[in-house]
């Protein structure tokens, strides 16, 4: 063998070996998602790995990335975890589908056995939409008279009752035994095709008409505002005990949403993005140096029926992660890793929270030791509580545009007061260098300052007889009077 072959034979084992990364891993996000769908733990994954529980953990928070054997065994396990997760939903779809076709059953053999065979269309079998769900116009029946609903009259006929328990037990049987040979072919499907339009009509009818696309980043802003700011005040009010910090919390949020809303318009909830930044500014601990955070609000005796006022000081007396955690769950009922990731703790954290805090709860009121009661409890305070009075969208986006502008000027002034003091200090700073000044240093071998000698009293009498003589000098040199 040459030596080329052998190089091309030991490069997938050198490949492998070298720690690249596995191309088939999911993102971090959907790995821990898995694992946390499988009900497995991180100690878990790792035994089955053969890590450690923090490899994991960074593994999960995307701050390594599974390479080499650990990473090919790690990837096989969230593949087999992947497909048991895409097998039960596949079976639970078809248990719903095959629960939708007995329950068009049961309604088609009711109707038979109520009104008799309905004139239904014949023919081929609508198109079916993929979903087990099939759509056709199916011809309605006739509306009874009047006096036929009103039941007026010997010649009304039988009044329009529902079907009886006979009848009931007779068609589930003829239901289960099949068309008899008399039977239309598409009868038995059109009368619970027909049942099942009525049904969705009516829920149509009773739902809400909904709401127009938005055009514009400040429509969508709007409709986001209207639809989610009056339950967040109510949260925050929850969270805090206090209205107008509850206010300030949600219009708070909702400036930081419209200051990024390219970002809070692409993500896939949110409600859920403006709710955290409300949770965050409403559990700061720094309202309590502020007047708005000394004097707590209770909910009053109205607000989510009897004993909502004592509900909401056993909320207010939890931890605040625990109060948030509680409210997650119970109050707005998000699941355990949906609470787990918007408190940025793990699932056990969370559930270690919740058991806490329902304890405590219960502790305070016995009466919501069930956690049915409390969950509907705390979701009727949630809903009913009196959220205080938010300023309109518009106000609120005309208040973030403003803040925006102040911190954009101010940093544009702060900015140009650098810039004016560097280019102070260069045009004043000296241009070479000056060496300073040697200190001053004793010089030996000179004689001390001193002055004349002290005159003696001879020469003081001297000097007194020199200066009364009339001139200075020799006496020859004296003029003599003329």
């Amino acid at each position: 063998m040459t030596q080329n072959t052998t190089r091309k034979a030991a490069e997938p084992a050198v490949t492998a070996l070298s720690g690249a990364p596995d191309a088939s891993l999911p993102s971090p996000t959907e790995r821990r998602r898995l694992r946390e769908a499988k009900s497995m733990t991180e100690k878990q994954v790792a035994t089955a790995v053969g890590v450690t529980r923090s490899t994991i953990r960074s593994w999960e928070t995307g701050r390594t990335t599974p390479r080499g054997r650990k990473g090919q065994t790690y990837a096989k396990l969230l593949a087999g975890i992947e497909a048991e997760i895409r097998q039960r939903e596949a079976q639970a779809r078809k248990a719903e589908r095959e629960a939708v076709k007995a329950a068009q059953a049961r309604s088609a053999a009711r109707l038979h056995s109520t009104h008799g065979s309905p004139a239904f269309p014949t023919g081929p079998p609508p198109p079916d939409d993929g979903d087990g769900q099939r759509t056709a116009t199916v011809a309605r029946e006739p509306d009874p008279a009047p006096a036929s609903r009103a039941g007026a009259g010997p010649a009304a006929g039988p009044p329009a009752a529902g079907p009886s328990a006979d009848a009931d037990a007779h068609a589930d049987a003829d239901a289960e035994a099949g068309p008899g040979p008399g039977h239309v072919a598409g009868s038995g499907t059109g009368a619970a095709e027909a049942g099942i339009e009525a049904e969705a009509e009516a829920e149509a009818e009773a739902r809400p008409a909904p709401l127009p696309v938005p055009d514009t980043p400040d429509q969508a802003f709007d409709a986001l505002y209207t639809h989610s700011a009056p339950s967040l005040a109510r949260q925050a009010f929850l969270l805090t005990g206090r209205r107008a910090l509850s206010k300030e919390s949600v219009e708070q949020a909702f400036h930081l949403a419209w200051q990024r809303w390219p970002e809070v318009a692409v993500d896939r909830d949110p409600a859920g993005w403006v709710r955290v930044a409300a949770y965050e500014y409403a559990m700061s601990p720094w309202h309590k140096m502020r007047r708005v955070g000394r004097r707590p609000d209770r909910a009053g005796p109205g607000d989510g029926g009897p004993g909502a006022r004592a509900l909401h000081e056993a909320l207010l007396a939890l931890p605040p992660a625990y109060r948030r955690t509680l409210l997650l769950y119970d109050g707005l009922g998000l699941n355990l890793p949906e609470t787990a990731a918007e408190t940025e703790a793990s699932t056990p954290a969370t559930v270690n929270r919740l058991t806490y805090a329902r304890d405590a709860v219960t502790a305070r009121l016995p009466e919501l030791a069930d956690p049915e009661v409390l969950h509907e409890r705390l979701g009727t305070l949630a809903r009913t509580v009196t959220p205080p009075k938010l300023a309109p969208p518009l106000a609120v986006r005309s208040r973030s545009e403003r803040r925006i502008r102040l911190w954009t000027r101010a940093a544009i002034a702060f900015t140009a007061l650098i810039l004016g003091a560097t280019s102070f200090t260069l045009a004043t700073a000296p241009t070479h260098y000056e060496p300073r000044l040697a200190p001053a240093e004793p010089v030996g071998g000179v004689p001390g300052a001193s002055g004349p000698q002290r005159l003696s009293p001879q020469d003081l009498k001297l000097r007194d007889r020199l200066r009364a003589e009339p001139m200075n000098g020799p006496y020859r040199l004296v003029p003599r009077p003329v």
